[in-house]
């Protein structure tokens, strides 16, 4: 890590010389580029360490028969799912779920590692 430690000062000293309105400018431009990589990444269906998402479950025989085409979490890399949050201090990036959490749940579970909740 002492290697990074020079880079880390003179990165501090730039950041601390930028206006509060400048950072937060800077939070929300990283914050954008962050969810425009995990797009591309669940997209590509690959987990964050790089390996590919498991395939679907079988459906039960109760169920629709057939094979799903689509890819997994296609509408949770929308705008609608995938917010992003900037401030002077932070930038974060959340999944939300809508109107309900499993969605949020999942997409924790997949691209976090999240243990997923059992009920």
């Amino acid at each position: 890590m002492n290697e990074f430690k020079r880079f880390e000062d003179r990165l501090a000293g730039l950041i601390e010389s930028l206006s509060p309105s400048g950072r937060r400018r800077l939070s929300a431009e990283l914050a954008k580029r962050l969810r425009q990589s995990q797009q591309r990444r669940v997209m590509a269906q690959k987990a964050p360490d790089g390996t590919p998402y498991a395939p679907r479950q079988q459906q039960s025989a109760r169920k629709k028969t057939g094979r799903v085409k689509r890819k997994m979490f296609a509408k949770l890399i929308t705008s609608r799912f995938l917010h992003i949050r900037a401030s002077p201090e932070q930038a974060s990036m959340e999944f939300y779920g809508g109107k309900s959490t499993e969605n949020r749940q999942c997409a924790s579970v997949r691209s976090v590692g999240r243990k997923p909740e059992r009920r």
